[in-house]
């Protein structure tokens, strides 16, 4: 039997000192994010796995041409959970910047838009594959190896690099 469900969290799944929070015990943990450079525009999916101690184990990117930014941040969601499930993993916690994917996966979004409905319905039936799975937020920050992986796929097809972001003080 599968679990989905979501939440907002400000932190990583493995807390200081490399101990996991009791629900998340014997968790791997990955961490999604999909990119487009114009809305729609070139776009990309990266995914970082982690296992329950918070080692690296895998990590991947790819090109999935011109998309919105809303259906790069599913297609990430989706390349997340198949690079899971090609490892073996049983128990997940996947980690996405996007509130809108999260909160529309779990329900307490509605998802008007009629083309992201069949993506939404997609990646509820590849969490079904786990036999817990659990869907978070996390601050954009929190999500930079994902997101540059993302980017990565893109520069590789185009041949550019996205500018690089101004940091306000």
């Amino acid at each position: 039997m599968s679990t989905i469900s979501a939440g907002t969290s400000k932190t990583a799944p493995v807390q200081a000192g490399g101990t996991s929070p009791p629900e998340l015990e014997g968790r791997f943990s990955v961490y999604v994010d999909g990119a487009a450079r114009g809305n729609p525009g070139d776009a990309g999916v990266g995914a970082y796995l982690f296992g329950p101690s918070g080692e690296h184990k895998a990590h991947g990117s790819k090109y999935i041409g011109a998309k919105s930014n809303n259906v790069a941040e599913y297609e990430a969601l989706s390349f997340g959970l198949w690079l899971a499930k090609q490892h073996g993993v049983r128990k997940l916690f996947v980690l996405m910047d996007s509130e809108l994917v999260v909160k529309q996966v779990a329900g307490e979004y509605q998802t008007k838009a009629p083309h992201l409905k069949p993506l939404k319905d997609k990646v509820q039936r590849q969490m079904k594959w786990f036999a817990a799975c659990e869907l978070c937020h996390i601050p954009r920050e929190k999500n930079r190896e994902a997101d540059r992986l993302a980017n990565q796929a893109i520069d590789k097809v185009t041949g550019r690099r996205r500018p690089k972001r101004t940091e306000e003080a």
